[in-house]
């Protein structure tokens, strides 16, 4: 694996990190940060993958836009499609007053998160 990729890999893995230990929150659980962290670990995962196949992607966090770049790579990606566009919003819309998620929301983006999670980890030869 190249360097690079493996500094997206450890980004991405501090991002779910984080997802997990705030959606175990029992006192206080931020809705918000679990869908950030969600997204932001799958665009982090999206992009090792291209990083480590050499295509280059513009600075952006449309997550849909990525899977454009990625699809040639790994075709199977495509299933993911429909959540990701959902969850590309999360990257923008809770980090501002205005927009809150809820418990449901949190949830699924988690479930959305850890199965991509598991999928872009062994199209890098990673352990699952």
């Amino acid at each position: 694996m190249k360097p690079i990729t493996a500094e997206w890999v450890e980004k991405a893995e501090g991002d779910f990190h984080t997802m997990e230990r705030e959606s175990r929150a029992r006192k206080a659980p931020n809705y918000d940060a679990v869908c950030f962290h969600a997204q932001q670990c799958t665009e982090k995962y999206m992009k090792a993958r291209l990083v480590e196949a050499g295509v280059s992607f513009p600075k952006i966090h449309d997550l849909v836009a990525i899977l454009e770049l990625a699809l040639p790579l790994e075709p199977k990606w495509e299933i993911f499609r429909k959540e990701l566009a959902t969850i590309t919003d999360y990257a923008t819309n809770f980090r501002y007053p205005g927009e809150r998620s809820d418990r449901e929301m949190a949830v699924e983006a988690r479930k959305f998160c850890r199965r991509f999670r598991r999928q872009a980890r062994r199209a890098l030869d990673l352990d699952p």
